[in-house]
């Protein structure tokens, strides 16, 4: 059998084939771009959440602080301290702000960042922060946390040691050789994933203002 313009039947079929073909091949590339930008964008987004979280981390840092003016009969403890390791770090800073006009907060609170397992993602590691508006005696307790990047594959600090010219894993002012002393520098790392693709890796540095307690000698 012959078409009216002179193909035959098998002809028509071969080309309708071709055609449908085509077009699969085609809709398969539409896809696959697709999937690229969403991979991009989701990137891109936490890639972004990374990045604030280290400029609000860096920040904190920089008014970071500790202070010997505190009631030595309520507390055992000094209530401003710095601790800090390789993927968590809890502090006492001056940057705090107030959300409500008439709340009683002053620009001092305790400040933890650390990598903990994503609830919403299993397998998958997010960056928390807790933030405790008022010293007391427990600041490892109380506050509230919120996560402020997901994906995220890596969390590292390190602090510089002025006395020994050297970048240390730890510190705590909790132990009897840094009780009065802040590093003058914190370094930040931190690692961004998408589901696919390599991770993005975001540094910088904290400069901290006040290494000495506040009303010391």
């Amino acid at each position: 059998m012959t078409s009216a313009r002179g193909m035959t039947l098998i002809e028509v079929l071969i080309a309708i084939g071709i055609t449908a073909g085509m077009g699969l091949m085609t809709l398969g590339a539409f896809r696959q771009v697709d999937r690229a930008n969403e991979i991009v964008r989701e990137q891109s987004e936490r890639t972004a959440a990374a990045r604030v979280a280290l400029t609000r981390l860096a920040h904190e840092l920089t008014m970071a602080f500790l202070s010997e003016s505190y009631d030595r009969k309520q507390f055992r403890d000094r209530p401003t301290l710095f601790t800090g390791r390789e993927d968590e770090i809890l502090f006492t800073t001056m940057a705090h702000e107030r959300l409500y006009r008439d709340a009683k907060e002053s620009d001092q609170a305790v400040v933890e960042y650390k990598l903990e397992a994503d609830p919403d993602r299993p397998g998958e590691e997010a960056l928390f922060r807790r933030e405790k508006p008022r010293l007391d005696g427990e600041p490892d307790r109380g506050g509230t946390t919120a996560l402020v990047a997901d994906r995220i594959t890596a969390f590292r600090l390190q602090y510089w040691d002025q006395a020994k010219k050297e970048w240390v894993r730890e510190w705590s002012t909790r132990s009897t050789d840094r009780m009065n002393d802040l590093p003058v520098r914190v370094r930040i790392e931190i690692e961004a994933g998408a589901r696919s693709g390599p991770a993005e890796k975001l540094v910088t540095e904290a400069r901290v203002a006040l290494t000495r307690p506040l009303g010391g000698t």
